[in-house]
């Protein structure tokens, strides 16, 4: 690490908090105080950057394509439901972590804050299930790449996965502001391809599509609204088709709150931060919910192509529609929009893991040489790491292995995400009930979240609950399937043991809310967080609106 960085980690011990008792800590000794808050001086993404992640971030495959498989699980009703419940939850993740992240605008924020709130072992385990969910999801979707392309290819998938992986790896070695700018341009054609199907959605279910065939809610009342649990009738049967819709929906929600990880590289965090996470209601409500709304509209849950298992445009309840719609273009051109949103939650992925693992390092619990940084500020190493797990997408090369890896990764990814965000619940009750021990009102803070800790209390418990009840399905009579058990439940040893681990190894102890730092870590009067001017143009005014 260079003399600068050095500087830069030491300058977050010193007491810049008016009635803050901190005393200076080495850089060496990280491991041994938490409280330490590391801080990146590097802030070059911007306003819009972090507008355009926000809004990219959550729109991806499994809302294109896993959204179907729902479908055909729950029904439309079910469908809608299990995507406004699993929002509601990840509100509350995000209004909650914001909340800290925009006090505490540090490097590998989600760690540091589990270990400084609740315990070192807690940030440890969280920080490692990060990684390693962030970092196996990049070969989730290199494999949804290669399937994508396979709609008009049959060439192997290794020569579209290598296509698609080599460019996500050059553009995270550049400076951030790079993939802040790559992350403009793809989430503007999500967006754009999103909004489109919302309007053709209406269109075709209103009659105006070429068969001219006005649905309405035909669907809704034939086959039904919900759908059955297979070989359970009855409300039960309604209610476990719908519980069972949970798992994609998760998924489909995955790396939303990601957005707040970029704190420690943004300008202006204490503004932009609680930006993003205000608006993440209005995402929810629109792409998400509409777009469930839409879907069950437009295609019966009984249609056979939504579990085709071809994980392309083939799949989706989105192209359904449209071929069955008599509409013959527009497939192709959705599927391109698929293939962007693939790539571009790849290279999302890389960048979280890598800060994660960065952060990490900086708090002691990963290798310090992990903590090199080119000219620009990027931790090279910490990139190249999780990098080296996108080769995993070349193990489903072969007849029926691209598909069937994807499934076992949408269960591994959304399973590891949920514990994530119950343990991001758990820290800001942890947060609060510091705040109240030390007398710390969080009305005096520049930004504070609704709800709390109330929505806290809620994303903690339901996180808990679909994760212990994800797989009930094995336990039903008759119905014990190996394979599918450890899909549903290897996430939770792969969570709990470095935990135990750690608590073990370290001899870490909970963080009495009486003892929790409320100050290290806060931006000071004489940083500079690189403040934007707000626009003055109506142009200008309009956009950031928008």
């Amino acid at each position: 690490m260079s003399a600068a960085e050095k500087d830069i980690i030491q300058s977050a011990y010193d007491d810049k908090n008016i009635g803050a008792e901190v005393h200076e800590q080495p850089v060496d000794d990280l491991e041994k105080n938490v409280d330490a808050a590391p801080v990146i001086n590097r802030r070059h993404l911007k306003g819009r950057h972090i507008t355009f992640i926000g809004f990219g971030s959550g729109i991806g495959v499994g809302l294109f394509v896993g959204s179907g498989a729902a479908l055909a699980k729950a029904g439309p009703l079910g469908l809608f439901l299990a995507f406004m419940f699993t929002g509601c939850i990840l509100w509350s993740v995000v209004q909650s972590i914001g909340e800290i992240a925009t006090l505490f605008p540090v490097a590998g924020s989600f760690p540091h804050f589990a270990a400084r709130f609740i315990d070192p072992a807690a940030g440890f385990a969280l920080g490692w299930n990060y990684f390693y969910a962030y970092s196996t999801a990049v070969a989730s979707e290199l494999t949804a790449a290669s399937l994508i392309i396979s709609y008009w290819s049959h060439l192997s998938p290794a020569v579209w996965i290598t296509v698609c992986f080599v460019p996500m790896i050059i553009l995270n070695f550049f400076p951030v502001k790079y993939f802040g700018e790559a992350e403009v341009i793809t989430a503007s054609i999500k967006v754009i391809t999103f909004l489109g199907l919302i309007l053709l959605g209406i269109i075709i279910d209103l009659g105006g599509a070429p068969n001219h065939d006005r649905i309405g809610f035909r669907y809704w009342k034939d086959p039904g609204a919900m759908n059955h649990f297979p070989g359970i009738d009855g409300s039960l049967g309604r209610f476990l088709a719908f519980f069972s819709a949970f798992i994609n929906a998760a998924f489909s929600y995955n790396s939303t709150e990601a957005v707040i990880l970029t704190a420690a590289e943004c300008r202006d965090p204490t503004k932009q931060i609680p930006k993003a996470a205000r608006r993440v209601l209005y995402r929810i409500m629109f792409f998400y919910m509409c777009g469930s709304l839409i879907i069950g509209m437009t295609v019966p849950y009984t249609n056979k192509k939504l579990l085709a298992g071809t994980g392309n445009a083939a799949s989706s309840p989105f192209v359904i529609a449209i071929e069955a719609s008599g509409i013959k273009v527009l497939p192709s051109i959705f599927n391109a929009a698929i293939l962007t949103s693939a790539w571009s939650a790849g290279n999302t992925y890389i960048y979280v893991a890598s800060r994660t693992l960065l952060g990490l390092s900086l708090n002691g619990q990963a290798p310090r040489f992990l903590q090199r940084y080119t000219k620009t500020g990027v931790p090279w190493l910490c990139v190249a790491i999780p990098s080296c797990f996108g080769l995993l997408a070349y193990l489903s090369v072969g007849k029926g292995g691209a598909a069937q890896a994807f499934t076992w990764l949408v269960h591994l990814n959304a399973l590891s995400g949920l514990l994530s965000w119950g343990t991001l619940c758990v820290t800001f009750i942890m947060y609060h009930k510091a705040m109240k021990s030390q007398g710390v009102s969080r009305k005096q803070l520049s930004w504070h979240a609704p709800l709390q800790p109330y929505a806290a209390w809620f994303g903690a418990i339901a996180c808990g609950i679909i994760v212990l009840f994800s797989g009930f399905a094995v336990f039903l009579k008759g119905r014990w399937n190996t394979s599918t058990f450890m899909a549903n439940y290897i996430s939770i040893p792969i969570y709990a043991v470095p935990f135990i681990g750690w608590k073990i190894y370290k001899k870490t102890r909970f963080v009495k809310s009486t003892e929790a730092d409320l100050y290290t870590g806060r931006i000071t009067e004489d940083e500079d967080v690189g403040v934007e001017d707000p626009p003055t143009s109506w142009y200008g005014k309009l956009l950031d609106k928008i």
